[in-house]
């Protein structure tokens, strides 16, 4: 049995039949919106690069939610190619698409105040341009279901905190981007952000930093974090749901901050 399966969300949303595309799906934050938008009645696309974890997940689901509620589907967001392809699967199985959430991302860089041409090119088309794609790429068919874009960033975009150099500037690009396509999509689409602050989840960074050292890690979360814990996936996931619902339907270009309270006293 695949971790995490339980009940995202039961808030009544309206999002019953909405048309859902998630990537960077196979695993924490991108998994537990997934879990949440089927919790709420929507079919979901749902895609990584990573094959084996993303096919366990989608047994899973399909067992529970039935088959013809889930596509899985392996997609490399920085390649145009296989977007496209993906864009032709989902219209011909659906027609169309309702939500799409650029979840794609990678934190890890060097320290070095600025990066090698290579490494920097890699952090940017990982968390960039990857987003970027994704948006191109599906804007034409959420013009036509006046649908919505959500971009998951992070509070590495507003200020420096030591996060790498390539993957804070990456990250606050997508800000940009997300507030030019609110206002020049508009009315059709509405497109917004969530930053995440520090998400913990079994396999992610954050858990690979309590096994080398936990008692500096939980000596840092508390010091740093006023709610003095990790942002669990389920947490963002709600928020996601909430923005790309119809009760969010006067919100567009936002940047949401979920993060504990860790940037209260950033202006």
């Amino acid at each position: 049995m695949v971790a995490g399966l339980q009940k995202v969300c039961n808030m009544d949303l309206g999002l019953l039949g909405k048309k859902v595309l998630v990537t960077g799906a196979s695993q924490g934050v991108g998994k537990a919106i997934v879990l949440g938008f089927l919790e709420e009645g929507a079919d979901i696309v749902m895609v990584s690069r990573g094959l084996d974890s993303l096919n366990e997940l989608a047994v899973e689901l399909k067992k529970k939610y039935g088959d013809n509620r889930i596509i899985a589907n392996t997609c490399d967001c920085t390649n145009e190619g296989d977007l496209i392809s993906l864009k032709q699967l989902i219209e011909k199985k659906w027609g169309v698409i309702d939500i799409v959430i650029a979840n794609v991302g990678d934190g890890k860089s060097v320290p070095e105040s600025i990066p090698s041409i290579n490494q920097w090119k890699k952090t940017w088309n990982s968390n960039f341009e990857s987003a970027l794609q994704t948006a191109r790429i599906f804007l034409p068919m959420l013009e036509m279901s006046h649908g919505v874009i959500l971009f998951i960033s992070s509070i590495a975009d507003m200020e420096a905190f030591g996060a790498p150099t390539d993957y804070s500037t990456a990250k606050a690009a997508i800000i940009a981007l997300a507030k030019n396509i609110s206002r020049k999509a508009a009315p059709n689409i509405r497109v917004n952000v969530i930053s995440p602050g520090n998400v913990y989840f079994e396999g992610g960074s954050w858990d690979e930093k309590i096994k080398e050292d936990k008692k500096r890690v939980d000596e840092m979360i508390k010091t740093i974090v006023p709610l003095n814990r990790f942002a669990t996936p389920k947490d963002i996931a709600n928020s996601a749901l909430f923005l790309c619902s119809g009760k969010a339907s006067f919100i567009t270009g936002t940047n949401l901050v979920i993060d504990g309270g860790q940037t209260v006293g950033v202006i």
